[in-house]
């Protein structure tokens, strides 16, 4: 997002909340074609959709009126933490270096 966009929000717009990313929410006081508040998100960092958990995803997308709270959010055994995309770095997938191979289990058709 650029500079000035950033400091606009900051200054025109109320802070709502903070995810664990250190992204920062926002509510606009001008409405949208839905006659909704504007909601904002200014990241921490680079500019990546995919910094953003699932809970304030379905915020700023207008699926939930509620804001997200550490306190609400209801957390099971069976969840992983939301991680932002690793494509790119160190972390990413890499099938050749898997300790996993994958094993042929059929043959391949050969035409004549």
């Amino acid at each position: 997002m650029f500079q000035i966009n950033k400091l606009w929000v900051k200054l025109f717009c109320k802070k709502v909340g903070v995810d664990q990313f250190g992204n920062f929410y926002y509510v606009g006081k001008s409405k949208n074609y839905l006659n909704i508040h504007k909601r904002y998100i200014v990241y921490n960092g680079i500019d990546d959709g995919s910094k953003v958990p699932p809970m304030w995803h379905s915020w700023l997308h207008y699926l939930s009126d509620a804001i997200p709270d550490k306190t609400q959010t209801t957390e099971y055994n069976w969840q992983k933490e939301h991680l932002p995309n690793v494509t790119g770095t160190k972390y990413a997938y890499d099938p050749a270096k898997s300790k996993y191979k994958k094993v042929k289990t059929y043959s391949s058709w050969k035409p004549e």
